[in-house]
């Protein structure tokens, strides 16, 4: 799984050797490459209408050159931060095509915005860039002849990404109705599904890929679980955000909160890419918070981004982990335990557990003896052992100071997928 950073606030296109090297010491080595930052949606918004000179400056700058008004010029205004990341081995596995204002009047883009596509492919191919994401048309279409507009549009990128071994990502979008926002383009899962597979039916093989936007999704009020199990291998890349429900925000996970409650279902999403084995990428966009910070203190955030990302791998990945090992045993005879074997415990048994508590040695809990932690030093060399305790390091150090060189993982019940509230009463020396 790959976790990217949206670079936005941090990386400029002319000079990018400050923002990459802040990157990479938060602790990221991949970033999303958006062509939004050079052709803006607010760009896009006023492309072709007549600038006003308001400053004597201005008139005697040079004038720069509009990625709008020269599409070719694309590649060129991204080679700066291409060298850049090549000479600092930083990897852009997913990339952005320039995008419209979600309640943009204009719909009248349709020819610019294609071949600001057909020069975004370009950009990915000199990237070594695989995946594309590519928003839907909306912009003055009637919801029943959407599939017919985007049909065609999408089709017409098939052969060039091809070519560019680069796979376009469809995104869930949200509509603008007099300031709400509601369900949008490919907001519900069976249009998506439909779209997508048919796109690749008409392509002759997987040119067409999908690209779930947490943000969009909590905007439109989804179920997250539901929506990423009916894609499921569709999804090849999942944007991270956090708003508030209401308005569109790219905020830190975790952070929007009301009344101590987070007001995104993350229990939901991590439940859904659990299920369906999701091992794409995952584009960490924080940039409301990022741009809410003064300068100085920005890169600060970095390093707490990265750790929320990691998490959020942990816990997704937590079931394919199981499935790594042929064999394994269990730390830990308290609640975390149990609710391991009610939703694992029949699929991945363990072959025994142990506990620090050595009144407990000997007894049977849910199926299993609970054994002195000096019964894992006759497990074979591969068998692993998952800590079922939130003690993680603690427990961890004493295994290896015990010189057991078996793989050690961690197991969490925070995301299962169901849960089992019936705790146990606690003892002197239990697990808390």
């Amino acid at each position: 799984m790959d976790i990217i950073c949206a670079s936005s606030g941090y990386v400029g296109l002319e000079r990018p050797q400050k923002g990459i090297m802040i990157l990479k010491k938060g602790g990221f080595d991949k970033i999303l490459l958006n062509m939004a930052t050079s052709c803006s949606a607010w760009e896009l918004e006023n492309f072709g209408k007549i600038e006003k000179e308001t400053s004597i400056r201005r008139k005697k700058l040079k004038k720069e050159i509009k990625i709008s008004e020269h599409p070719e010029e694309l590649i060129t205004a991204f080679t700066p931060l291409l060298n850049q990341c090549w000479k600092d081995n930083i990897r852009m596995p997913v990339a952005r095509a320039p995008y419209l204002l979600h309640n943009t009047k204009r719909d009248d883009l349709e020819k610019l915005l294609s071949r600001l596509v057909m020069e975004s492919i370009k950009v990915c191919k000199e990237a070594c860039c695989s995946q594309l994401i590519v928003k839907p048309l909306f912009s003055g279409i009637k919801p029943r002849d959407a599939w017919e507009v985007n049909h065609k549009y999408y089709l017409a990128f098939k052969d060039i990404a091809r070519e560019s071994n680069v796979k376009i990502l469809l995104e869930n979008q949200c509509r603008d109705i007099n300031g709400h926002l509601v369900r949008g383009i490919c907001s519900e899962a069976d249009e998506a599904i439909t779209w997508i597979d048919r796109l690749n039916e008409e392509a002759g093989e997987e040119c067409f890929g999908f690209c779930m936007d947490v943000g969009a999704c909590n905007l439109c009020g989804q179920n997250m679980q539901d929506f990423a199990v009916s894609l499921g291998k569709r999804i090849k890349a999942v944007v991270v955000r956090d708003c508030d429900g209401h308005n569109e925000s790219s905020l830190l996970p975790f952070t929007s909160v009301k009344r101590s409650q987070t007001q995104t279902d993350w229990l939901g999403l991590i439940r859904g890419l659990r299920e369906i084995d999701f091992d794409g990428s995952l584009i960490m966009d924080f940039s409301s918070t990022t741009m809410a910070f003064p300068p100085l203190l920005r890169s600060q955030i970095l390093p707490f981004a990265n750790t929320i990302a990691e998490y959020f791998k942990w816990q997704i990945g937590m079931k394919n982990v199981l499935k790594k090992y042929d064999t394994r045993v269990v730390f830990g005879a308290g609640n975390m335990c149990r609710n391991y074997m009610k939703c694992y415990g029949e699929e991945f048994p363990p072959l025994f557990t142990c506990d620090n508590n050595r009144n407990r040695w000997g007894e049977q809990f849910e199926g299993l003896e609970i054994k002195s932690p000096e019964a894992l030093r006759g497990l074979p060399a591969d068998c692993a052992i998952f800590i079922c305790n939130i003690y993680y390091k603690e427990i961890e150090s004493q295994l290896r100071e015990m010189g057991l060189q078996n793989p050690i993982e961690y197991f969490n019940d925070e995301y299962m997928p169901s849960y089992y509230f019936d705790k146990l009463e606690y003892w002197e020396g239990a697990e808390q």
